[in-house]
Formats: structure tokens, sequence, C-alpha cells
């Protein structure tokens, strides 16, 4: 691994201008491209100060050992240069969207003597109506299936129809109604071509017109008592409706636009696209990538629409909307280079629009994609966690990072929630086998000096969970009889009761001592090197010297050990990281789920809570009375009688109860550590 101070180069040997430059690695591949208005600035970024970059740049200028650069006289020139070499070299460090196919179209061949329905990929033909794009294609497919049983054009490859029209036979689409089977003569050349128009006037959006030819010849079908031919119909009718439930109207039928958005988290990003064309949803696609940088929106944006459309054969095909859910920095060069890509198609001065709609359909078509998106993300996520391969692997690969003795087969993590050192709150949650475990999920409320501050609070968790357990496991190593040699004890349990956790007999009381004195492999909080100290103190100072601890800090993923001045830093793809990163996100997001609930009640709670005798009828009957609290501590004994249902005694308690809140000192400000529960 490479120092970059080796490598940096001299400050004023880097120009101001705009340009690209290259990250080389000592074997002289290329393993980062990037762009900048001002390349001094932005390289100077680099080397300035290594330790706090995002981890993935910290691992590329540590796996560099030169860069590069090439002065160019504009953005658009260095939006061009630098897509050219991220297609040239695939930099490991660039965020690939990977896709090697073009959009999927259904064509028409109206430029043939038998047009021909068919999916085409790629350029443009003269003479050819494209209807489309379609994703997968496998929509596409099913689409065309549906239309031939109504509108049978021909779709044969030129040789099958050479053979069929030598053989006087038609092919198998013909035999079974597909096909009008032109060539064997079933049908004229004229007949033919208004058949395909007919065809290509539905897939535009128009099935007005046959849909009430087909209705007409169904009505009269009955009529002749014709009533095979009428329920031909029925079914023609039926797959016309079909093929437009799935390409249904979304916009105006003038509407041609392409919508992305993202879903992400601190290791990966989903990507989706919607293919609106006439109006109506087309098409859609997915990525989900790793992320290899700290960008924000318009940045994963820009290099989205750079390899999307950059990669395309069919440039002429990029829609006059493209809508984004943020603009890059140098938005108008990426609409400069996006028309001449369509322009160099041969499409004149083509006009696009790259823009983030703010209102109407639009806006509401983009929150759809949006939703998408995070779905795509929640179910990649799922199939990686439900994946035992994936698992194992990295519980191993966690293992060896950390150097544990034990396979990791029980990990506890443990974070602390509140708001400006009020309510606070913690979390501990349950992985075993890598897989959670919510019947073991614990939430800790944290009063007093424990909850000055986040490592006040950690010790103060810490050390009542394993208190418990070192409690726990005395209890159930002193419970367990002495047997003779081959006999169980056996403790019977009511399995609903325990799953519902709402019984207090003894056997629960047992099998709950049972579960907390079994102690965890691993011990993961929530923070960086002070947290994790101050877990080793509370376990050391419980006597448990063999567990052993790590924390997760969110801002750079990095993995710390006690003691330790410099943190572990996993692979940014590792498993290990990731599992580490879930069991974070999950107690984090338990931890917030319990301050929420916590600070709410807190919110709604009334001086006349904590009177003794004061039910919720009668306590709402005084506050109904007086109007307010305020109100009621003005009054004397003699008005708080006169509240329907309330004795002298009750009323005398709720005035007493008021003067001595009245007369109590006000508490002192929580600790200044604050941490912000979302």
């Amino acid at each position: 691994m490479a120092d970059p101070t080796t490598y940096r180069p001299r400050t004023g040997e880097i120009p101001t201008t705009p340009g690209v430059y290259r990250f080389i690695d000592p074997h002289g591949r290329v393993v980062y491209v990037g762009k900048a208005k001002n390349l001094r600035a932005r390289l100077n970024s680099y080397f300035a100060r290594v330790a706090t970059l995002h981890t993935k740049t910290y691992a590329m200028v540590h796996a560099a050992s030169s860069v590069e650069w090439t002065v160019v006289g504009s953005e658009l020139e260095a939006i061009q240069l630098e897509y050219t070499w991220i297609k040239q070299h695939t930099p490991r460090f660039n965020i690939m969207y990977r896709d090697d196919k073009s959009y999927p179209y259904l064509a028409v061949t109206m430029n043939e003597k038998y047009p021909r329905v068919q999916v085409m990929r790629g350029d443009k033909k003269p003479g050819v109506k494209y209807f489309g794009p379609f994703y997968p294609a496998k929509a596409i497919r099913e689409t065309v299936d549906t239309m031939l049983r109504v509108f049978p054009v021909r779709s044969c490859s030129a040789g099958v129809f050479k053979r069929a029209k030598a053989s006087g036979r038609p092919c198998l689409l013909g035999y079974i109604g597909k096909c009008a089977a032109p060539c064997v003569g079933e049908i004229s050349e004229e007949d033919h071509r208004k058949l395909a128009e007919e065809f290509c006037e539905v897939m535009a959006g128009r099935p007005g017109p046959q849909v009430r030819r087909i209705e007409n010849e169904m009505k009269a079908a009955v009529a002749e008592l014709r009533y095979e031919d009428a329920g031909r119909h029925r079914d023609d009718l039926e797959a016309i409706r079909r093929v437009f439930e799935r390409n249904s109207v979304v916009l105006s039928e003038d509407t041609e636009a392409d919508i992305f958005a993202f879903a992400e988290d601190e290791l990966e990003a989903a990507a989706q696209v919607f293919h609106v064309r006439q109006g109506r949803i087309r098409g859609q696609r997915g990525w989900v990538v790793e992320k290899v940088e700290d960008t924000d929106a318009g940045a994963m944006v820009e290099q989205l629409l750079m390899q999307v459309y950059g990669s395309m054969a069919d440039t002429e095909r990029i829609p006059p909307e493209v809508l984004v859910p943020a603009l890059p920095d140098n938005a108008e060069e990426m609409t400069a280079w996006l028309r001449q890509l369509r322009s160099d198609s041969g499409e004149g001065r083509a006009q696009i629009s790259l823009r983030v709609p703010q209102r109407g359909d639009k806006a509401a078509l983009l929150g759809t994609v949006q939703e998408n998106a995070s779905q795509a993300l929640a179910l990649h996520k799922a199939r990686r966690n439900s994946d035992i391969t994936t698992r194992s692997a990295a519980l191993r690969d966690l293992q060896e990072a950390l150097g544990a003795a034990e396979p990791l087969l029980r990990i506890e993590c443990f974070d602390i929630s509140h708001t400006s050192g009020t309510n606070v709150v913690a979390s501990m949650v349950v992985l075993e086998d890598g897989l959670a475990k919510k019947r073991d999920y614990r939430r800790f409320s944290v009063k007093g000096d424990a909850a000055r501050d986040d490592t006040s609070a950690m010790y103060d968790v810490i050390s009542r969970r394993f208190a418990r357990h070192l409690k726990d496991q005395a209890r159930s190593e002193a419970a367990v009889p002495e047997l003779d040699e081959g006999v169980a004890a056996e403790v019977p349990v009511d399995a609903a009761e325990l799953a519902a956790g709402e019984t207090k007999d003894s056997t629960v009381v047992e099998r709950e001592a049972e579960r907390f004195a079994y102690p965890p492999s691993l011990v993961v909080v929530d923070g960086g090197q002070p947290q994790v100290n101050v877990a080793r103190q509370a376990l050391d100072d419980l006597g448990i010297t063999d567990l052993p601890v790590v924390g997760l800090a969110k801002r750079l993923e990095e993995v710390w050990l006690p003691g330790d001045d410099f943190p572990l830093v996993l692979p940014r793809s590792s498993e290990a990281l990731y599992m580490l990163q879930r069991i974070r996100d999950e107690a984090h997001r338990f931890a917030i789920a319990y301050h929420r609930s916590k600070r709410s009640k807190a919110m709604t709670a009334s001086a006349l809570d904590e009177v003794p005798g004061l039910g919720p009828a009668r306590r709402a009957a005084v506050v109904a009375h007086f109007g307010s609290v305020a109100n009621l501590k003005k009054a004397t004994l003699e008005e708080i009688i006169e509240v329907p249902g309330l004795g002298r005694d009750t009323a005398t308690k709720i005035l007493d109860h008021l003067r001595a809140e009245a007369a109590a000192p006000a508490p002192e400000p929580a600790g200044a550590a604050a941490k912000d529960p979302v």
C-alpha cells in the first residue's frame, strides 16, 4: 500500500483550470477517474487530510502510486473525456452501473413488402416504426404474444418466411392463428399491410377505433347466432385490455420522459428508472451498486446519466425530458452533453430538459420510482441476509478480522438515544447465527448520573446487562440438580405464554435466566473509541475479561477496538462490515423507537399524574372544570371541592401536591452531550 505523501504533486504544479485526472496504481492500472472545475482544489482535497477521507477514498489514494491530469477547455469537454476514460479503463473505484444491453423496443418493419413484428435493439432503421422502450424484454414478448392473437401480423424471420413460401405450408404460428400466413397467400399483401397498420395504431395508444370495430363485429355475430365468432371477438377485446393494463396512461399523451430515483445507505445504492412514452410507462430498469465514494445525490445522478446514456447505441431515443431527484452541480453542462448526444444521431438540434419535478403528476410519479428503488434495495439486503452461505462467510470474516478465538454465534449490540440529554434510553439487539433474534431484544431507561453523557450511559447499560448475566448464571448453576448419568432435567414451559412474554410464573423466570446466562460471543457498541473503552471498562469491573468488544463509528464506518489508537478499516464490500452495519442500524432503530415513545409520554404528562388516589376520570374532570393546570394552581381548597365527584381528602391531596411541586428546586439541565435520535 503506497503512502499518498510520496506521490503528492506540488500545489504550484497543478493548474486551476477544468480538467480530468487519473489515479494510477504501481502496475500502471487506472484505479479512479474524476473531473473538476478547478484541478488544484480538487486534487489537494485528496492529500490535505488523508485520515478524514471517506473509507473507499482512503483506500483509493493508498492503492494508487501516482496521479495524472489533463486540462480541457470547458466542463462539457471534461464530461466527455471522463466518460471516455471510465469506459476505456473501467476503474475499480468509480461507481459502475453495469448494463451491457441497449433498450429493447417493439418494432414493425413497415419498409418490407410484408411487414414484420419483432423485438429490436440498437440503431434506429428508416421505415421501421418503434414502440417502447420495454423492460425487461419479457414484458415486450408478452405484449407481442397477446397482440398477435388480435392482429396476426407476420413475426417470422426472412429465412422461415422463404421456407414456408417454398413448401406451401405455413409455420406453427400460422396454424394456431397467430399469423395471417401471407407466405402461402392466406392474406393479400394489401390486407396484411392494413393489419400491420392497425397493429401500429393500437400500440401507438389509439385503440379506440379497433375496439369499436371488434365490438360491432361481436354484436353482429351474436345477432346472427354465430356464438363461436362472438366468443373469439370477446377474447380479442380482453387481449387488448390486458395490453393496455400493462401500459396505463400516467401522464399526458405527449409526454416523453425518463424518470430516475435513488435509495441508498452507507454501503450501497439502488437506482430505478421509468421510461414514459406517449404518457405510458413502457418500461422499468434498475441497478444496485456499491458506493465507492461519499457522494451526494447530484453526483450520483451525474454518474448514472453518463453511463446510461453514454453507452446507448441509439442515442436518438434519449427523451426530451429527463426527470431526476436532484440536479448535479454541472446541470447545464450535462444538459448540453445530452443534447449533443442526441444531435449527433441525426435528430437535428435536440431540445432536452434535465430538471427536478416540484409538483403535479410528474412529482408524484418520481415518488413512485423512489419507492421502487427503496423496495429494490430492501429486497437486495433481505436476500443477502437470508443467504446462509453469505451469513457464514460474514461471521467467519469478522472472526478472523477481530482475531476472536471462538465463533461469533451470538452478537449483542448496544446504542444510546436521547435529545439534548433528556429521556435517555438504550437498546440491546441480538444476532444469533447472523439472524436477528427479536425475542432477546431489550431496552433500558437511563436515569440519574448515568444520563449525563453517552459514555456514562453506555457504562451503566453494559454494567446492568452483564451484572444480570452473572446473577442469572449463578442462579442457573445453583438450580441445576445433580442427576444420574444419562438422565435429563425437564422444565415445563407454556410456549404460547413464553412467546407472549406476559407470564411471570417460575418456569418462565427460569427460562429467562437461562437465556441471559448465555453470554454473547461479541459485544458491539454504536460509537468510536470513547464508547468502546468505557464498555471494556464496565466488563473489566465485573470481572469479565474474555469477552471481545468492538465499536462501529458511523461517519467512516470504522471498527474500533479497546485501547487502540487507530481503527480497523474493513473492506467496503466486506460481508463482515455489512453485518456489523446491519446490527448497528437495528440497534439504532430500536433505541429511537423507545426514545420517541418515552419522549411523547413526557410531553403529554400532567402535573396531576402523581397525585395519589386521583384516577384518569377525576383528573380529566378537574382539568375540565378549571380549564388548565395554571388555573388550578390559583384555586383554593373550597373551589377545588366544587369539582363533581371530588371529596375534601382528594382535594387536599391535590393542593398539597401542587404546593410541594412549586416549592421544589428547578432541576439541573442535563449534560451538554447531545445525540440526535434521528
